[in-house]
């Protein structure tokens, strides 16, 4: 454990420290419910000795399935505190998918939320069969006040279990898909994420006394390592948002003064197109961080100028690289934030190499190698596709292609493989390719993505039917509605009567026929 001089290396130390510094600032603020630094410590221990009474062994994984809440916050604090590893989930995600990640996790205990978005969470998780799971836990009702009742004699052991708790320890398991279509876990330690977290406070300027509005999901590395974590190392105020609705955004930007607002673009282009806004609502704004898609010029300097934001950034990131590589700078013109994601944060070396694993010269594209302290353990249980991924001297292959300036700005040119942003959500075409194969009426697919005003890009699929079958769209994406997260289901269907290859049969997606939505 840290002692009071020595940087805190643990998120449930950040916890700690964050309640022995500013213990009567307010840490997070959801709906009316508002939390100091110091009580939510506390609330941290009494969770701890929930999962301590309720049979989590220190190393043991839980799986925590729940919307942005105050709540999430409190029950990942308290797992880690008790020693246990969090295993996040999509909130998009359903039952096969969620089933699959418990399993290969071999998760010891779950905990969710009653429902969200029209989804029971708890129910899902109840009914799964898979032998590691032995407790499940709901956020809701009577069942959690019961599991923190249950923890009130083992204060002793919560203290010991952080006591021993350290940077090395690890933290959390965050899967990612990868273009083979199976998720892959990406292992990270507490120390890791402290250090990005708190490297990244310094890139973005955040600090203490900063109100964070988190549109981001927890459940991702953007809302978790880089959202409340960050406000834990800093003295900020986390304020969840479970989904984007504009006016109750603006309210409550309003209403606590909120100064940092990452957000994907649609949002402020809704605000610069609504000749009723009243600008003076979000004037408390200093910092904005634009989301995953590409923006125009003119969005980022109407931003600062129209809507008052004096700050807008953008970066780039992935999850094994503990979901931060680079940052723009708070003084960098409108021309570098659209065209690049920025230089890399501290003690991140980036280096662009060609085919032959030769460094690039100049502004030559290369593949994108990443080294620090940010690169990920590896992946569970895949020893293989973990050295893959890494090579002896701790290079980390991101699969994106970029090129990079005399000043060092790094633009990514090619997305990692063929994945596609929809909606601010990775997609993983071979992922969706395997998941749309196990029906009946799809003999081959070919998915990519496609552009969209709203959505960004939205997810298109090039459908061979099987011999004797006439499927049609409509049972095709209502089908998918019931196997996959939102995010994937294809918005535009083609059946087609064969796919183009090339000599070794790959699809040549560049070449798959214009679709129509």
């Amino acid at each position: 454990m840290a002692s009071d001089t020595e940087p805190a290396m643990t998120i449930p130390h950040l916890a700690l420290a964050a309640a022995r510094d500013w213990p009567d600032d307010i840490a997070i603020v959801d709906g009316k419910r508002q939390i100091t630094f110091a009580e939510l410590a506390q609330e941290m221990k009494a969770a701890a000795a929930g999962f301590v009474a309720a049979g989590l062994s220190e190393g043991e994984r839980v799986a925590l399935w729940a919307q942005n809440s105050a709540d999430w916050i409190v029950v990942c604090l308290g797992l880690q505190a008790a020693g246990g590893v969090l295993i996040p989930l999509n909130t998009r995600y359903r039952e096969g998918e969620v089933a699959d990640i418990i399993e290969r996790s071999a998760a010891a205990m779950g905990v969710a939320t009653e429902e969200f978005l029209g989804f029971r969470y708890a129910d899902t998780l109840n009914s799964l069969d898979i032998p590691t799971l032995r407790k499940v836990v709901s956020l809701d009702g009577n069942e959690w006040d019961a599991f923190l009742a249950a923890g009130s004699g083992y204060g002793r052991e919560v203290e010991r279990r952080i006591a021993a708790l350290s940077g090395g320890d690890l933290g959390d398991i965050l899967f990612t898909s990868g273009t083979t279509g199976a998720p892959k876990g990406v292992m990270a330690t507490h120390e890791q994420t402290v250090r990005t977290a708190r490297l990244w406070a310094n890139a973005t300027t955040i600090t203490h006394g900063d109100g964070f509005l988190i549109l981001w999901p927890f459940f991702h590395c953007a809302g978790y390592k880089a959202g409340w974590v960050v406000n834990l190392a800093v003295g900020a105020t986390t304020l969840p948002m479970a989904q984007l609705e504009v006016g109750e955004l603006v309210d409550l930007v309003e209403r606590e003064q909120v100064t940092f607002l990452p957000g994907p673009p649609t949002l402020f282009q809704t605000l610069l197109t609504d000749s009723a806004f009243d600008r003076d609502k979000i004037s408390s704004v200093r910092v904005s961080i634009t989301g995953a898609a590409s923006v125009p010029p003119q969005l980022i300097t109407d931003m600062r100028e129209t809507l008052g934001i004096p700050t807008v950034l953008t970066g780039y990131g992935l999850t094994e690289a503990c979901g931060t590589v680079t940052m723009t700078g708070p003084s960098d013109p409108p021309e570098i934030i659209v065209r690049s994601c920025g230089k890399p944060i501290e003690g991140i070396e980036l280096k662009l190499v060609d085919e032959d694993g030769k460094v690039v010269a100049g502004s030559e594209p290369g593949r994108v190698f990443v080294r620090g302290y940010n690169v990920m353990q590896g992946y569970l249980d895949n020893p293989e596709a973990t050295a893959e991924a890494i090579d002896p001297e701790g290079w980390l292959d991101t699969g994106d292609i970029g090129v990079m300036d005399d000043d060092g700005y790094l633009t990514i040119t090619d997305r990692s493989k063929d994945m596609f942003i929809s909606g601010g959500f990775n997609c993983y075409p071979a992922e969706i390719e395997a998941m749309l194969m196990a029906h009946p009426d799809i003999a081959q697919v070919a998915v990519k993505g496609i552009p969209d005003e709203r959505l960004g890009e939205i997810c298109a699929a090039w459908i061979i039917p099987a011999n004797g079958s006439s499927p049609t769209d409509k049972q095709i994406v209502s089908w998918a509605r019931e196997k996959m997260a939102n995010f994937k289901v294809p918005r535009a269907i083609s059946f087609v009567e064969d796919l183009p290859r090339n000599a070794t049969g790959k699809v040549q997606k560049f070449l798959l026929p214009e679709i129509q939505q």
